[in-house]
């Protein structure tokens, strides 16, 4: 199937931008859309890392406020997260899974394993997030709080057991999509 963008322009420029597009696609059952307008979030590409200590059975989970989730429900407004970040020019995936998890947990990271990449929200976000598993020692990281100053980070570092996590995301206490599918996709590893 094909698609026709007739005209892009940048709509907004700040930390993100946002970019409006004029398009027309093919349609399933024949023939092309009418010319459709959107605007779509323009981030950049994330890497996230599931950081497990396979010996002790144990994760590291963040915690950061979150300004997206405040403005729906202020209840939400502090989540539950795996390590992340956003791939800055130069740098590989993998590198940023390293930076940002010495970054934002103190942790220093060895092997890593690709789990996928993938569109968290394809319908307004470029963004495609490249996830990550990383077997650590967290025995020698120290729970606190971390994050760079010059950045606005604020992050809580938690050392929980993989089975709370479980049972945090069962319950629903857990929100973050990109946590959501490392859990997921560690629950089903283990089986």
């Amino acid at each position: 199937m094909k698609f026709d963008i007739s005209k892009r322009h940048l709509a907004w420029k700040g930390f993100f931008s946002i970019e409006q597009y004029e398009f027309r696609h093919e349609l399933f059952g024949g023939g092309w859309s009418d010319t459709v307008r959107r605007e779509i979030f323009e981030r950049g590409n994330a890497v996230a890392v599931l950081l497990h200590d396979p010996v002790a059975d144990t994760l590291l989970l963040v915690e950061q406020f979150r300004p997206g989730a405040a403005v729906r429900n202020p209840d939400d407004a502090w989540m539950i997260e795996i390590v992340a970040g956003i791939v800055e020019e130069g740098e590989t995936r993998e590198d940023v899974a390293r930076r940002e998890s010495m970054e934002e947990a103190g942790c220093t990271v060895g092997g890593l394993e690709h789990i996928m990449d993938f569109y968290p929200s394809a319908g307004g976000s470029s963004e495609i997030v490249s996830l990550y598993y990383a077997p650590v020692d967290l025995s020698a990281v120290q729970p606190g709080i971390r994050g760079l100053a010059h950045e606005h980070e604020d992050i809580r570092v938690s050392i929980v057991p993989r089975q709370t996590a479980l049972e945090w995301l069962q319950a629903g206490r857990i929100q973050a999509s990109l946590a959501i599918i490392a859990l997921q996709w560690l629950a089903l590893r283990r089986g």
